[in-house]
């Protein structure tokens, strides 16, 4: 089987790792990526998308079997194709606003959606299937702590905090976390550190969740949070709003806290840090990315 992909970012992590693991079960593919430059959640013009359709024609009219369209803004130009089966696959932030109303009209339109949760399953407003993006469980595991914060300079006599966004992203709430924080140093017995990461190199991950005490999601709204998943692997405990699918990874985890005020995130916050680590591992079961890509190969082969 052969795909073209489109997509946004093709530097995406969640979308390489996809990749790669359907062409580990034989389903080969090309890209095509949204030309232009990124700002903000998105910052491609008009033009850029403009610019992205012709290059789509171009490439649907080699030997494919199917295009799949990853992410809303990509479905446009998937469906204006006239010769292969489309596959859309939404992210999360591409239901909301304006880009969810486009996402939705491309979803009705499309052979067949997939999304990366129940509840995003719901409001999509079709049938969808539901297959999270997986995670790399053999580069995700628990390693030791201390070495891990020598590694990436954090101090080894404070609890550490783990925001795994740029504080830059409104969507992630980083004042919120600021907040929770703080009301949590005035109640611990020991120095509380928030650490931010932004363009730390994906294989480095693995260290950052290791050497951190807890997880911490302040996001206004999520699809499937690849940082819960990867941080789940890693044994590490998550804090958490009730946002995208966090819920129900977390489901069954201790300590693990998921809560919309900021009392219960800061009780939460208070008793992973005391805790240490979870068993996430163990309750992250078959998220891996094989898993992953069996699902979507079905999928394809459903509408080819």
């Amino acid at each position: 089987m052969h795909v073209l992909n489109l997509v946004t970012n093709d530097e995406a992590q969640f979308f390489t790792g996809q990749r790669d693991a359907l062409a580990r079960r034989g389903v080969t593919s090309d890209t095509v990526a949204v030309p232009g430059e990124r700002t903000g959640s998105d910052g491609r013009s008009v033009l850029d998308y403009l610019r992205f359709y012709p290059r789509v024609l171009r490439a649907s009219r080699r030997e494919y079997d199917l295009v799949h369209a990853n992410y809303g803004l990509t479905g446009p130009a998937a469906l204006a194709q006239p010769i292969r089966p489309v596959v859309l696959s939404l992210w999360g932030s591409d239901l909301h606003g304006w880009v969810g109303r486009l996402s939705r009209a491309c979803a009705r339109r499309a052979d067949a959606v997939v999304v990366m949760s129940d509840a995003m399953a719901a409001d999509v407003g079709t049938d969808a299937f539901v297959v999270p993006h997986g995670v790399d469980r053999a580069t995700f595991r628990p390693m030791p702590r201390e070495p891990a914060r020598r590694a990436v300079g954090w101090p080894a006599d404070a609890a550490n905090v783990l925001f795994p966004y740029s504080p830059e992203r409104p969507v992630k709430d980083f004042p919120r976390a600021q907040r929770i924080v703080e009301r949590a140093r005035r109640e611990a017995d020991r120095p509380i550190d928030l650490q931010t990461i932004d363009g730390v190199p994906h294989d480095r991950m693995p260290l950052y969740y290791n050497a951190a005490d807890a997880l911490l999601i302040t996001s206004t709204h999520e699809g499937s949070p690849n940082s819960v998943k990867e941080a789940l692997s890693c044994a590490l405990p998550v804090v958490a709003t009730d946002v995208g699918d966090v819920r129900e990874r977390v489901a069954g985890v201790t300590p693990s806290t998921v809560a919309d005020s900021d009392d219960a995130l800061v009780a939460g916050l208070l008793e992973a840090i005391d805790a240490g680590r979870s068993n996430g591992r163990a309750a992250i079961g078959d998220l891996g990315r094989d898993r992953m890509a069996a699902e979507l190969e079905a999928i394809y082969r459903r509408v080819c």
